[in-house]
């Protein structure tokens, strides 16, 4: 995967001015201070940089629709998004320093929250980091600063998880297919990102 930075830049400037070309160059600085770093750093630097600059907003207010997935470039233009835009976003990015898309996943997972009125559970996404095919995966969540193992996030329950190749159901195995075949709004936003001079 590689970024067009002139056009993203561009862009940046047309659609969202100075607040979307600081945000763009401070992403593109990110990835440069990343790229010889080992990946356990990469990880946590990538995690922090989104959760630490992007409001989580729900997509009613930022776009008016019920679920809207962002570009990259839409997430940091607007400097909000909700849980599919922060772990598109990193996913996006960690591919773009190198990581190999076999090691992560887009995941669905049924969130358990506690709030002033109790628990609840909640649609949530998440982006998963496998090490190795057969390890655990770490988990990247902007709902936390810290990334854990999944093992130790009892509180999420996986439905389904995705990447630019292949969509796993309930925990399985192997794939159950394309995702970008099967998932409309994925094949919309890699649509999008691609116009945006994403690849």
């Amino acid at each position: 995967m590689t970024a067009n930075q002139t056009k993203m830049l561009q862009l940046a400037d047309e659609r969202y001015g100075k607040t979307g070309i600081y945000a763009v160059n401070s992403w593109l600085r990110l990835q440069n201070e990343c790229a010889s770093l080992p990946i356990d750093q990469q990880l946590d630097r990538v995690n922090s940089f989104f959760n630490e600059r992007t409001r989580y907003v729900d997509d009613r207010l930022t776009w008016g629709q019920d679920d809207y997935w962002a570009t990259p470039l839409e997430t940091l233009g607007m400097g909000q998004g909700d849980c599919e835009d922060f772990s598109f976003a990193k996913y996006v990015t960690l591919h773009l320093l190198g990581v190999p898309v076999e090691k992560l996943r887009l995941t669905y997972v049924r969130a358990r929250l506690t709030t002033i009125d109790g628990i609840r559970n909640q649609a949530h996404m998440v982006l998963s980091y496998y090490p190795t095919p057969d390890s655990p995966p770490l988990i990247l969540d902007s709902l936390r600063s810290e990334i854990m193992p999944a093992s130790q996030r009892s509180d999420l329950f996986p439905i389904f998880s995705f990447n630019t190749e292949n969509l796993w159901t309930n925990g399985a195995a192997a794939p159950a297919g394309n995702a970008v075949t099967r998932l409309s709004h994925w094949r919309d936003v890699l649509r999008r990102m691609h116009e945006e001079g994403v690849n």
